[in-house]
């Protein structure tokens, strides 16, 4: 493993937490958003993340290719999509201008499927997963320092 390789595997994990962070803040701005541009009440959106395979990545030119088994890859973010799993709720107020004017459900609303509690989890594990990768960062620096000191002697 290459000198920088926990370095860029942290920094790809901060990179997709920082975007995730963002969708859980739009989702919760929304939150009774009931006409968007699409039609129809906002969808929550959810960040679809996998193992990243390929580079580019810093490679060490001093190591022949035998020796370097390569440098962490990370992760990445494949896709931001919206959650079309969950029912839209139904609250009952007639006098909104989005409120279904007849049939069985006349007077609902339909508003967003964003739960402010599984948004808030979801914000304080994106962040949890963002601090471990600063800490990670840190470690890495540490260490290096300390080679580097052990080194010079």
């Amino acid at each position: 493993m290459g000198i920088f390789s926990s370095i860029n595997i942290a920094a790809t994990g901060m990179s997709a937490e920082r975007l995730r962070s963002d969708v859980i803040a739009d989702n919760i701005a929304n939150v009774s958003t009931t006409r968007t541009a699409e039609g129809g009440p906002f969808r929550r959106s959810r960040v679809i993340m996998r193992p990243k395979t390929e580079g580019p990545y810093w490679r060490s030119p001093f190591l022949p290719d035998g020796m370097d088994n390569g440098a962490g890859t990370g992760v990445r973010v494949v896709e931001v999509q919206k959650d079309m799993s969950a029912k839209n709720r139904l609250v009952y107020d007639p006098t909104h201008p989005d409120a279904i004017k007849e049939g069985p459900q006349a007077g609902y609303v339909e508003m967003p499927n964003v739960d402010i509690v599984t948004e808030m989890v979801d914000l304080i594990s994106a962040s949890r997963a963002y601090e471990a990768n600063a800490s990670i960062i840190d470690g890495s620096k540490a260490m290096f320092q300390k080679a580097l000191e052990i080194g010079g002697r």
